[in-house]
């Protein structure tokens, strides 16, 4: 029996499916940020949390400057390391690496953790899009693949739109649109061919 490719999910939309029994994930799209032999990481990013970004950067001391982030609001990210920040954003330009811990997504978008975003960010520089998330939802090596052959999950390539421009309420429906899917046709049964 030959063993399957390794998949690459990054840059992909995790969807929970109906039936996700992990109260964590239930109902959650989750944006791919890492997704190596050595396990993934990705960020929720439609569970808002009761804090905003002005609210963020008080915590911080930092003063924000940008009108345009005031009322955004923070996201949990997952349930790992739920007191860190995790700044998705898009990449400045091409070389991308302008802070001290990112990573450049395939794809067109960084994730940045440490406080050097946040403060381009409140001197009113730093990336125009952003989402900010507290913990990050994190895969040990085949944690992931054991719950996609379960179908746990739903996967699709990432719309970066779904991310920065599509309201909370709509993300899930939107993300399972990029597959021609409605939610009403999903089943809470899994089975298998």
């Amino acid at each position: 029996m030959s063993e399957q490719a390794p998949i690459n999910l990054t840059n992909q939309f995790l969807i929970a499916m109906p039936g996700m029994s992990d109260g964590n994930f239930a109902g959650s799209v989750v944006y791919m940020c890492e997704h190596t032999e050595r396990g993934a990481l990705g960020l929720v990013i439609n569970k808002p949390v009761d804090i905003d970004v002005r609210g963020l950067f008080e915590k911080v001391n930092l003063n924000l400057e940008r009108d345009d982030l005031l009322s955004t609001p923070v996201y949990l990210g997952g349930p790992v390391q739920t007191e860190r920040g995790f700044v998705l954003h898009e990449q400045l330009d091409e070389e991308g690496g302008h802070y001290n811990s990112s990573i450049k997504i395939p794809g067109g978008l960084e994730m940045t953790t440490s406080r050097d975003v946040l403060e381009a960010m409140a001197s009113g520089a730093g990336p125009r899009k952003v989402f900010i998330s507290l913990g990050y939802s994190g895969w040990s090596a085949g944690q992931l693949e054991d719950e996609l052959s379960r179908n746990g999950w739903l996967t699709v390539q990432a719309d970066p739109a779904i991310i920065f421009d599509t309201p909370v309420e709509q993300r899930y429906d939107r993300a399972l649109s990029l597959l021609g899917i409605d939610r009403s046709v999903l089943s809470l049964d899994a089975g298998h061919a």
